[in-house]
């Protein structure tokens, strides 16, 4: 079942979350900077604004201008957006983003990827224990790779083309791998992990490089990493009770991986990150999020030396997102058709660079597609 979904407005959750503002215990800093975590400058100016001029009534309204899903599937509830596209024959397409991200990130990509030739009618699904679908009350509960073609049935669509960032490109690359007769294409950007297969070539240079470089940022900005897919459980009754601890975990991966300079703010409005903040923090699923990298690490099967993804295949590799995998790595998983070392963006490329994100998508679409 398929209803129309409104995002609720909870008066007592915005009163409580505006006295926990005016009462933050502020820790101490020995840098002015970013180099050991969030700038206590910046997150002293965006608590501020959330407390003083960010009205969540407001926001949700505009939000609620989106068009919200939820369904049913297999007893769960999963939240969506559903645009249609212009045209007489849009090209489906499931749409994933990543964590720490959320549906707010594609609010400049989706007009152009609704209108234009072709269009494409979009569905993007917030994942299990994410804002608004429902928490999995139980360790990998459910798995997006078989939930989400279950969603797509339900929209009506038999076949469709795939596309993420980030945990939305896993995701993507097992629906790939677990229904192959139903994707017409995929579009990834990052490149999923899998065993050698006997018979692999040796390393190029250029993996070995891909690995020297994925082992220096595991070291200098993978510890949020280890810590949600080793004790989730810890972290998360910090970040669901505080609103500046929530902020800092969340918006100094935001400056980190975003292509912006050092200037958060020169790409993402202060309304914008907390906008994302406010999905959050409204659910209460910080906790349930960070909990999808526990399962993914430990709990969901990993894929097989064998594994293929035969669907044709684009590759983005944005200049500023985590280590950029080469293309004979991304040979050994996927069919590749085409492979782009963007000439900016970062993890969120829907918000940082729509036109190029947009582009690629709909010219891999072209090729393979249409």
């Amino acid at each position: 079942m398929i209803v129309p979904f409104e995002i609720p407005f909870d008066q007592d959750m915005t009163d409580d979350l505006r006295r926990r503002l005016a009462s933050v215990r502020w820790n101490d800093a020995v840098t002015t900077d970013w180099s050991q975590g969030t700038q206590s400058s910046f997150l002293a100016a965006l608590m501020g604004h959330w407390r003083d001029h960010y009205d969540w009534r407001d926001h949700s309204a505009v939000l609620n201008r989106l068009p919200h899903r939820r369904a049913t599937i297999d007893g769960y509830g999963v939240h969506a957006l559903h645009f249609r596209g212009q045209g007489a024959r849009p090209i489906p397409l499931l749409l994933m983003n990543g964590w720490p991200s959320s549906f707010v990130e594609y609010q400049r990509l989706v007009p152009l990827l609704t209108a234009g030739d072709p269009s494409f009618d979009i569905v993007i699904p917030t994942h299990p224990g994410f804002g608004y679908s429902d928490k999995p009350s139980r360790p990998y509960q459910i798995e997006p790779a078989e939930l989400y073609p279950k969603l797509m049935t339900a929209l009506g669509y038999d076949r469709f083309f795939v596309a993420g960032t980030d945990v939305g490109s896993g995701v993507a690359t097992r629906i790939a791998l677990l229904h192959p007769d139903r994707v017409l294409a995929l579009h990834v950007s990052a490149v999923a992990p899998k065993p050698d297969r006997a018979g692999d070539r040796p390393a190029t240079e250029a993996q070995a490089d891909y690995a020297r470089r994925a082992a220096i940022w595991s070291k200098d900005e993978g510890g949020y990493q280890a810590i949600q897919s080793s004790k989730p459980q810890t972290l998360s009754y910090g970040l669901a009770d505080s609103p500046v601890g929530l902020a800092s975990w969340i918006v100094e991966k935001f400056h980190g991986w975003t292509d912006c300079g050092g200037d958060l703010l020169s790409v993402w409005p202060m309304e914008t990150l907390i906008d994302n903040l406010m999905i959050y923090w409204a659910t209460n699923t910080i906790g349930s999020s960070v909990r999808y990298y526990y399962d993914g690490t430990r709990l969901r099967p990993p894929l097989r030396a064998d594994d293929f993804v035969r669907a044709p295949t684009a590759v983005a590799m944005w200049p500023q997102d985590l280590a950029l995998a080469p293309r004979e790595l991304a040979e050994r998983l996927y069919n590749v058709r085409r492979y782009t070392i963007m000439p900016k963006g970062g993890h969120f490329p829907a918000w940082e660079a729509p036109d190029l994100y947009a582009d690629d998508l709909r010219c891999h679409a072209i090729d393979s597609i249409a």
